[in-house]
C-alpha cells in the first residue's frame, strides 16, 4: 500500500483487530533503511501475521535519497507495509514541530494498532523483538515501554567517546528511578518506544511535545505525569542501532542533544576534566619528583588507583565491550569539546543543525 496522506486516526471508542502498529520516521536514511526493514518484516510469524495482527508503517520525511524508493519498494512487496509522506516542515516559530516529532505524528495518526511502536531507520531488530516487548509492556503494566538498544559503532573515536556518553545516561537515567512511579523522572529512548494508542492519543502524542529537541524524553515525561506508568532498559537482545557512520554525524548529533540530556553540562565537562588531568597527572608526579619519600609516591599512586576505579567503574555502566571502555579515557577531550559546543549552539547560538535542518532552541 502506497499512500501521501495519513488515514483518519481511530478515537478511542474504535476498536482495531492489529494488536501494533510499527511507525518508523525516515529521513535519508538509504544506508540503513533496508536492513532495518528486512529485520523487521522477518517479525511476521503465524498468530503474530504482518497485515493481520500488526502493520509497518514508513513516512518519509522529505528525504533527498532513496529513502522513499526504498520504502516503497517495502510497500509494495509485502501486504500491511504502508508508505506516507509526512507534511511539509515549518521550521519557523509559527511551525509546531521538528522533523522527527512531524514524522512521528504523521504515522501515529494512520495507525490503527492498540499500540504504537516508533522505532528508527538505523535500528536491526532481533527475531520476535516485537511479540515480545508487547508481553513485557502487558507484564508490568506499562502505557510505555522502551529500549535502550545495543549500540554499533566504528572508528576509534566512536568507540572511545560513546561509552562516555552512555556510562552518563545511565547515571543521570537510572532505570531503576526512571521505572518508579513515585519518583518523577522519566526517560525514554526514540530508538524504541512502544505506547499504548489510548495513553499516546491522551497526552497529545507527539504533536504535544512537537517543537522539542528531545522529543522522546519529553513524551516518557508526559506519560508518566499522566499518571502512567513507564518502563526502560538495556535490551541488546531484543536490538541494535548504528546511531553514526562517521566522526563528523557524531559531532553533529551529540551536539544536539547534550545540552538536553545532562542538567549540568559544564559541570560535568569540568569532572571530566579532572579525571583525566588526574589519569596521567598523578603517575607523573608520583615519578618525576625525585625528592619525593617512597611513602608519599605510594600515597599518590593510590590516590591514583582510585581515580582509575571511580572512573571505570562509571564508564562500564555504558554496557560497552571491555576494550571501548578501556580506552575511553582518551575520548574524554572530545567528549568534553562535544559537551561545550553543544552548550554553546543551544544557549548562546540557540540553533542547532541536524540532518540538513536548523532548528531554533529558542522557541
Amino acid at each position: 500500500m502506497n499512500d501521501t496522506e495519513p488515514e483518519q486516526n481511530l478515537n478511542s471508542t474504535e476498536v482495531s483487530d492489529l494488536q501494533v502498529s510499527v511507525i518508523i520516521p525516515a529521513r535519508n536514511e538509504e544506508r540503513s533503511l533496508s536492513a532495518c526493514l528486512n529485520s523487521l518484516l522477518s517479525q511476521s510469524e503465524p498468530g503474530f501475521a504482518l497485515g493481520q495482527q500488526w502493520e509497518l508503517i514508513i513516512v518519509n520525511d522529505d528525504s533527498t535519497d532513496n529513502t522513499r524508493a526504498i520504502a516503497a519498494q517495502a510497500a509494495a512487496d509485502h501486504h500491511g507495509v504502508i508508505l506516507l509522506d509526512a507534511p511539509p516542515l515549518d521550521l519557523s516559530s509559527k511551525g509546531g514541530f521538528t522533523g522527527k516529532s512531524n514524522a512521528c505524528w504523521t504515522g501515529a495518526q494512520a495507525a490503527r494498532g492498540h499500540h504504537l511502536l516508533f522505532t528508527d531507520a538505523d535500528t536491526i531488530h532481533e527475531t520476535n523483538d516485537i511479540s515480545r516487548s508487547l508481553r513485557e509492556a502487558e507484564k508490568h503494566k506499562a502505557a510505555l515501554l522502551s529500549y535502550s538498544p545495543r549500540q554499533i559503532v566504528t572508528g576509534f573515536w566512536q568507540h572511545a567517546v560513546m561509552p562516555l556518553v552512555f556510562s552518563e545516561l545511565a547515571s543521570v537515567y537510572p532505570p531503576k528511578q526512571v521505572n518508579d512511579p513515585t519518583r518523577r523522572l522519566a526517560a525514554a529512548n526514540g530508538q524504541f518506544i512502544l505506547v499504548e494508542r489510548d495513553a499516546y492519543f491522551a497526552v497529545g502524542g507527539h504533536r504535544a511535545v512537537g517543537k522539542s529537541v528531545l522529543e522522546d524524553v519529553a513524551l516518557a515525561h508526559n506519560i508518566k505525569r499522566a499518571p502512567r506508568i513507564i518502563c526502560l532498559r538495556y535490551a541488546p537482545e531484543a536490538l541494535a542501532t548504528r546511531m553514526y557512520w562517521t566522526t563528523p554525524e557524531m559531532i553533529e548529533g551529540w551536539t544536539k542533544n547534550l545540552a538536553l540530556l545532562f542538567p549540568k553540562p559544564v559541570a560535568l565537562a569540568l569532572w571530566r576534566i579532572l579525571d583525566i588531568l588526574l589519569f596521567f597527572g598523578l603517575p607523573l608526579i608520583a615519578y618525576s619528583l625525585y625528592w619525593l619519600q617512597p611513602w608519599q609516591q605510594s600515597v599518590i599512586l593510590l590516590i591514583w588507583v582510585r581515580t582509575l576505579w571511580r572512573f571505570y567503574s562509571r564508564v562500564v555502566r555504558s554496557n560497552f565491550p571491555a576494550f571501548d571502555v578501556a580506552i575511553s579515557i582518551v575520548g574524554i577531550p572530545l567528549f568534553v569539546y562535544l559537551l561545550l559546543r553543544s552548550v554553546i549552539y543551544h544557549r548562546v547560538k540557540h540553533t542547532v543543525v541536524w540532518k540538513g535542518r536548523n532548528y531554533n532552541t529558542s522557541i
